[in-house]
C-alpha cells in the first residue's frame, strides 16, 4: 500500500482522499490548516482504509518536507497561492508531486523545480487544465495537419435560478483568478495573451444553450506543445448565457478585480453551493486527414452521483477522478517517474480505462458495493 499525502480538505481535497482510501491501495494523510475543516471532511468510509487527518498551518518553517518522509506522492488541492511552497517541499522530500492548479505563473515555477527533481512533478491534473489537454492531444494526433484546436469546459448548476446562472461548486478564488488573468492562446499561428471574459461565443451541447469566453489556465502546456503547428488554439469557459456580462460589470466596471477579497465575500454571501451540478466538456479539432478538411469533436456531460455510498458532485467526480487516475498511472509505472510531466504525455486510452478516469467515459468510479 502506497502512502499518499493530500493537502487541502475542501470539497475537492476530501473527495480525492476518499476515492484513494476506497480503492484500498493507498494509505492517505489529509492535511489542512484548519482542524474544523478536517473534521468536516467526508474522507473516510467503512469500505476504505481510515484517512489520517493532520492540521498544519502551511508557511515558512512548517516542516512540511519532514512530514512527507516515506510518502509515495503529494497531491495538492490547496489554493494556488500555496503551489510554489508545497511543490518545493515535495521536491525537497523526493516525493512525486501532483496538483490541480490552473494558475499559469505557479505552473511555471513547478516546471523550473522539476529541472533538477528526482521525482515526477505533474501539475494541472484536474478537469481543465487536465483531462481536456489529454483529450485534445489525442484527437490532434490523428490528423495529418492541424488548423484549430478549441477547448470548452463548463462546471455548472443543473438548475440555475439567478442572474449569473451560477452556483459555487469549487474554489471561489480560483474562479476569480481565471476571470482576471491574461489567457494564453494561439491566434493566426502566433502565441498571444488575450484578455479574460472576451471573445464570447454561443454554442449548443445536447440541446442546451451556453456561452463560452476566454479564461486563463485551461490550456496547460498546449500552447507550447502546438506552437508553429496550428493556426488557432484557445480555451474558453462555458456558462449559461448572460454570465459574462454580469461578471464584466463586477470585475471591470465596478473594479472589483482590484478588490478580490471583497468580490469573494460578495459571491460567497450571495451564491449558495449546490450538490446538483454538471460538467460539460467540448473539445473540437479541425484539420486535414487523408487529403480532406475534417472536424472531430469529443463531447461529454458528467452528472453528480454516488461513490462508496456518498453523494459526490460532478465537479468532485471529474476533478478528483482525474488526479487520482494520473496517480494510479504513475504508481503503475506508466508515466515518467522524474522531471516535469505534461498532461499531453498521458495516453487517453489508459486514462479512460483507469478505475478513476472512466468517469469521463460515462462509467462509475469504483462502483458502489
Amino acid at each position: 500500500m502506497k502512502e499518499i499525502a493530500v493537502i487541502g480538505a475542501g470539497r475537492i481535497g476530501s473527495a480525492i482522499a476518499d476515492l484513494l482510501s476506497l480503492s484500498g491501495d493507498y494509505a492517505v494523510t489529509l492535511i489542512d490548516r484548519d482542524q474544523a475543516t478536517l473534521d468536516r471532511a467526508e474522507a473516510s468510509s467503512s469500505d476504505g482504509a481510515p484517512v489520517t487527518r493532520l492540521a498544519v498551518r502551511l508557511g515558512a518553517g512548517d516542516g512540511l518536507a519532514g512530514l512527507l518522509e516515506g510518502k509515495f506522492a503529494l497531491l495538492s488541492a490547496a489554493p494556488f497561492q500555496l503551489t510554489t511552497h508545497i511543490a518545493s517541499a515535495a521536491v525537497a522530500a523526493g516525493v512525486h508531486y501532483l496538483d490541480l492548479t490552473e494558475d499559469v505563473l505557479s505552473t511555471r515555477t513547478v516546471r523550473a523545480l522539476a529541472m533538477h527533481a528526482e521525482s515526477a512533478l505533474i501539475p494541472q491534473c484536474g478537469l481543465a487544465p487536465g483531462f481536456v489537454s489529454i483529450a485534445a492531444h489525442d484527437i490532434a494526433s490523428r490528423f495529418d495537419s492541424l488548423d484549430a484546436i478549441r477547448l470548452r469546459v463548463g462546471a455548472l448548476p443543473r438548475y440555475p435560478d439567478n442572474a449569473l446562472g451560477y452556483n459555487l461548486t469549487w474554489s471561489t478564488d480560483g474562479v476569480i483568478n481565471e476571470y482576471i488573468q491574461p489567457c494564453e492562446a494561439i491566434v493566426q499561428g502566433e502565441r498571444h495573451l488575450v484578455p479574460a471574459l472576451e471573445e464570447c461565443e454561443r454554442l449548443i451541447v445536447d440541446g442546451v444553450a451556453y456561452e463560452a469566453f476566454n479564461t486563463s489556465g485551461g490550456l496547460g502546456s498546449l500552447c507550447e506543445t502546438y506552437a508553429g503547428r496550428v493556426r488557432e488554439l484557445n480555451y474558453r469557459t462555458m456558462r449559461y448565457p448572460g454570465h459574462a456580462a454580469v461578471m464584466k460589470l463586477l470585475l471591470q466596471d465596478l473594479r472589483l478585480a482590484e478588490r478580490r477579497d471583497v468580490l469573494r465575500d460578495i459571491l460567497e454571501h450571495a451564491l449558495p453551493t449546490t450538490a446538483q451540478d454538471l460538467v460539460v466538456v467540448f473539445v473540437t479539432v479541425t484539420g486535414t486527414r487523408g487529403g480532406h478538411f475534417v472536424q472531430e469533436t469529443l463531447a461529454r456531460t458528467v452528472l453528480a452521483g454516488p461513490v462508496g455510498g456518498r453523494h459526490r458532485t460532478a465537479i468532485q467526480l471529474t476533478t478528483a477522478g482525474s488526479i487520482c487516475a494520473v496517480l494510479d498511472l504513475l504508481a503503475q509505472g506508466r508515466l515518467p517517474t522524474a522531471g516535469f510531466v505534461r498532461q499531453e504525455d498521458i495516453p487517453l486510452d489508459a486514462f479512460l480505462e483507469n478505475r478513476f478516469g472512466r468517469v469521463y467515459a460515462g462509467q462509475p468510479i469504483l462502483p458502489d458495493r
